[in-house]
C-alpha cells in the first residue's frame, strides 16, 4: 500500500501552533451544585432499595427525584457502564458529550450529568466518590470517564469478526427491553453513550489514542449521585472486568456491581428547587 505523502510545514507553522488555548465553554455562569446543601442531606440518608448487577449483564433501576443513588464495588475490581433516562420520557437521556464539554473528560464530586437537547438540564449531581483521591496519574489517566462510548457488538465484529452478545451496548439493550417490555430493536435506539463508572482511561501521549488501564476500584468503593429528576437507570457490569487487559471478553475476571437507592429526610430538601428544562424557545432563527 502506498504511504501517504508528507505535507511540508508552512513557514509560519510555529506561529500557528503557538496560539493560546481557549476554554470552549467558560462555566463561570453555570449554576454550581450546592454541595453544602447536598452534604447536609447526605447525613440523613436511609437506604430504600438495592439492585445487584451480575457480571457481563445489565440491570435497570429507578431513582425518584430528590433521592440519592450509589454504584458500589462488591466482590472485586469491576467497571460499569451507566445509562440514564428521564423516567417519564426516554427521549430525554444522559448527554455524555455535553457533560464532557461543560466539565471535563472525567467527572467527580460537584459535576453534573446533563440531559440531551432540548432539555439540557442536570439529571444527577455527583455528591461523593471514594476514588476522588486518584486524580491524574503519570499516564494522564483518570477515573469515571465520559470519553468512551461503551463496548458494542458492531465494533467488535468490525475489529475481531464474530458476534459477541455481552458487550455493554447489548447488555443495556436487553435490560431496557425487559424493563419496558419492548422489542430489542426498539430498546437499542434509546441506548446511548455512557458514564464509564470506575473505568481508568486517558489518551496516549504519542498517538493520542483512547486507552484503558486496570481500575483502582476495590470492594466497598462507591460513587454517589443526587437525582435531580425522576430517573430510570441501567448499569452494565462490563465484560472487561477492571479493563486492565481487554474488554468484550469471556475470560476476563468479572464481578457484580450493586446499585443502592437512598432517601434523605424530606425536611433537608424543603428549600430545594428541581431543575427546569432549558428556556431556549426552539425558534432557531
Amino acid at each position: 500500500m502506498q504511504k501517504p505523502s508528507i505535507v511540508s510545514a508552512p513557514a509560519d507553522a510555529a506561529e500557528r501552533r503557538a496560539k493560546p488555548p481557549v476554554v470552549v465553554y467558560p462555566v463561570e455562569t453555570l449554576p454550581a451544585a450546592d454541595l453544602g446543601f447536598l452534604d447536609a442531606a447526605r447525613q440523613t440518608l436511609t437506604k430504600v432499595s438495592e439492585v445487584f448487577v451480575p457480571p457481563r449483564e445489565a440491570r435497570t433501576f429507578h431513582v425518584p427525584q430528590g433521592h440519592f443513588f450509589r454504584i458500589v464495588s462488591v466482590d472485586g475490581p469491576q467497571v460499569g457502564d451507566l445509562n440514564l433516562w428521564s423516567a417519564g420520557d426516554l427521549s430525554e437521556r444522559f448527554f455524555s458529550g455535553k457533560t464532557r464539554a461543560l466539565h471535563a473528560t472525567h467527572v467527580g464530586i460537584g459535576d453534573r450529568l446533563w440531559s440531551t437537547l432540548p432539555h439540557l438540564k442536570p439529571m444527577a449531581t455527583i455528591t461523593h466518590d471514594t476514588l476522588g483521591w486518584y486524580g491524574w496519574d503519570e499516564d494522564g489517566a483518570g477515573v469515571h470517564d465520559v470519553i468512551g462510548t461503551r463496548c458494542d457488538p458492531y465494533t467488535n465484529r468490525l475489529l475481531k469478526g464474530g458476534n459477541y452478545h455481552h458487550c455493554c451496548h447489548s447488555n443495556l439493550t436487553r435490560a431496557l427491553a425487559a424493563e419496558r417490555n419492548i422489542p430489542l430493536q426498539d430498546a437499542e435506539m434509546h441506548v446511548h453513550d455512557v458514564l464509564n463508572v470506575f473505568m481508568c482511561t486517558g489518551f496516549t501521549k504519542d498517538t493520542h489514542q483512547y486507552f484503558m488501564k486496570a481500575s483502582p476500584v476495590r470492594p466497598g468503593d462507591f460513587i454517589e449521585f443526587f437525582a435531580e429528576i425522576d430517573l430510570l437507570g441501567a448499569l452494565s457490569a462490563c465484560p472487561g472486568g477492571d479493563c486492565g487487559m481487554t474488554h468484550s471478553s469471556d475470560t476476563a475476571a468479572c464481578y457484580p456491581l450493586k446499585v443502592e437507592v437512598w432517601k434523605a429526610d424530606p425536611a433537608t430538601l424543603a428549600n430545594w428547587t428541581p431543575p427546569q428544562s432549558n428556556p431556549y424557545p426552539r425558534t432557531h432563527g
